[in-house]
């Protein structure tokens, strides 16, 4: 699958911004009957959620359904090596999703409790976070 990245955006270079506080949005289940839940603040970037989702895909084989719920848009730049000081902000390298405490990554639905348990445990993993496995 190709790696997540937006479209088009307003504005091509962002500034790094604070990433304090919980989340008041996007941290109740609304699509699946379990989830993956956030529990600190960091930067996840596009392949790090590909890595997830392919840990928890390949874990159930063919059954139940996944939603993704962080959409990488935040653009990050980056200067080349030995570049000298100076001449300006580098050109964008990857996109990251600034995830704070509270927030669903994963939501599954149509397969067993302990099924969803081990998934979330693999594609945890692969997150720079610690999370939480919660339940309808």
């Amino acid at each position: 699958m190709a790696i997540l990245m937006p479209r088009k955006v307003k504005h091509r270079k962002w500034q790094r911004g604070k990433s304090k506080g919980t989340e008041s949005r996007g941290g109740k289940l609304t699509f699946g009957s379990y989830g993956l839940m956030s529990m600190g603040t960091c930067w996840i970037t596009a392949r790090q959620i590909e890595a997830g989702r392919r840990a928890i895909l390949r874990y159930l084989k063919k059954g139940g359904r996944l939603w993704i719920r962080i959409f990488p848009h935040k653009p990050v730049t980056k200067k080349g090596t030995e570049v000298p000081m100076g001449g300006g902000k580098g050109g964008v390298d990857h996109y990251v999703f600034s995830i704070k405490p509270g927030r669903i990554i994963f939501e599954l639905e149509g397969v067993k409790e302990d099924m969803a348990k081990e998934a979330f445990r693999r594609a945890a993993d692969k997150l720079p976070i610690k999370t939480k496995f919660v339940k309808r």
